[in-house]
């Protein structure tokens, strides 16, 4: 089942920054899918002759896709952009001994922001190039995430950008509605609402293609493991509370390996991978709030272009 802008999802975003968080010490030894999608959407980079001055990762997590960013393009400043605050601080541990004490002065190879992709705290048109691996499936409010994502972006910036699709998890979605009715899987947007997403927001010539995985698991039980070991775990405001019974997880098993089961006991997971790449366009910001600063909403306003270059007196 798909997704719209207009099907009313929600999401607990605290929540979704909580799970991150908790999850930021052992993000990379688990995320294996990430790490082959994010190669991928690296590799399509090389398609365009780009020389942005500021790079927006957003969605960054621990910035694995940051600092290949920040050797590819070593005159702009790059930003490890996330909802996370765990992650950001772990992705601290990526910068050198030289750059955390002396990045002040001699600036760091790349930059950490920690904020919501729904009122980024970037001025507009001050972003050449926005870069994100699999995070813009945690919007509930996806029109406003690329209002902004546009926003942010100067005349000609480019953003790419992968995501998951509704037949992702659609094993583990069918397994669960056979024990109950309440929302255990978060839904994703497909292509098509996707790219009408796109075009809404006034991005221009759009380009979205399709890939899908099939995992294997050693047991549904683990695959549930791995999702809250990178975060990724039902985060819907009408979510089931409290902790999940033995029966109820045993029911769930019984019929994940009934109607998705291997001979050896295995089971397998399908993951939907959307890619896309999108530029900025002509036109005015439909719907854009701005980048407003002295509203007496407690917002800060960067100048992206001014990240890092900070100098000694």
């Amino acid at each position: 089942m798909s997704r719209s802008h207009d099907d009313g999802f929600a999401l607990d975003r605290r929540a979704v920054a909580r799970a991150f968080g908790r999850a930021s010490s052992q993000y990379e030894a688990a995320a294996r899918l990430q790490a082959e999608v994010r190669a991928e959407l690296l590799g399509r980079l090389d398609h365009f002759a780009l020389t942005p001055a500021v790079v927006v990762d957003a969605g960054a997590g621990t910035a694995p896709a940051t600092v290949q960013l920040a050797r590819r393009f070593p005159q702009a400043t790059v930003i490890a952009f996330d909802l996370a605050l765990g992650m950001l601080v772990q992705a601290a541990q990526r910068l050198g001994l030289r750059d955390r004490v002396l990045g002040g002065r001699f600036g760091h190879p790349f930059e950490r922001v920690c904020g919501d992709v729904h009122r980024l705290p970037f001025a507009t048109g001050s972003v050449q190039l926005v870069f994100s691996n699999l995070m813009l499936q945690w919007s509930d409010d996806l029109d406003a995430a690329l209002r902004e994502l546009r926003r942010v972006l100067a005349p000609g910036g480019m953003l790419t950008f992968s995501s998951f699709g509704p037949d992702t998890l659609r094993e583990l979605r069918e397994a669960w509605a056979a024990v109950d009715d309440a929302p255990h899987v978060n839904p994703f947007v497909d292509m098509h609402d996707l790219g009408s997403a796109l075009a809404r927001a006034g991005f221009s010539e759009p380009v979205l293609d399709v890939d899908r995985h099939r995992l294997d698991y050693a047991s549904p039980l683990v695959l549930m493991r791995e999702l809250q070991q990178i975060g990724a775990g039902n985060a819907l405001s009408d979510r089931p509370r409290g902790l999940t019974g033995r029966r109820r997880l045993a029911s769930l098993q019984q019929a994940y390996q009934a109607a998705h089961g291997r001979a050896d006991g295995r089971v397998t997971a399908t993951w939907e991978v959307i890619y896309a790449t999108c530029f900025r366009g002509d036109g005015p910001d439909p719907g854009s709030r701005g980048a407003v600063a002295g509203d007496g909403s407690h917002e800060v306003v960067i100048d992206a272009a001014r990240i890092g270059r900070r100098h000694s007196s």
